[in-house]
């Protein structure tokens, strides 16, 4: 795995709902998901208006986001800025 010890591959938490609860309270809306590792929370990606992923990690510090997307399999550490491929 490269250099991140944030990440742990054993308990990956899956997105409970595949919704942007945040961009649902705005009436707004996203391109892709992510799930926090850290609290489960599923947010929007910086591919979309608001970005609540990214703001997420900047407001709670949660290092790790995987892809809520089907059939993709990667984690993104914001703390160490890596690509994990799963």
């Amino acid at each position: 795995m490269p250099n991140c010890n944030h990440f742990n591959l054993s308990e990956i938490k899956k997105a409970k709902a595949y919704v942007c609860d945040e961009c649902v309270k705005t009436g707004d809306s996203w391109v892709h998901l992510r799930t926090c590792q850290t609290c489960g929370g599923t947010h929007c990606c910086d591919n979309s208006i608001n970005k609540h992923a990214t703001k997420h990690y900047h407001k709670t510090k949660h290092p790790t986001v995987t892809s809520a997307e089907p059939g993709e399999q990667w984690a993104w550490c914001y703390s160490d800025e890596v690509f994990i491929e799963y």
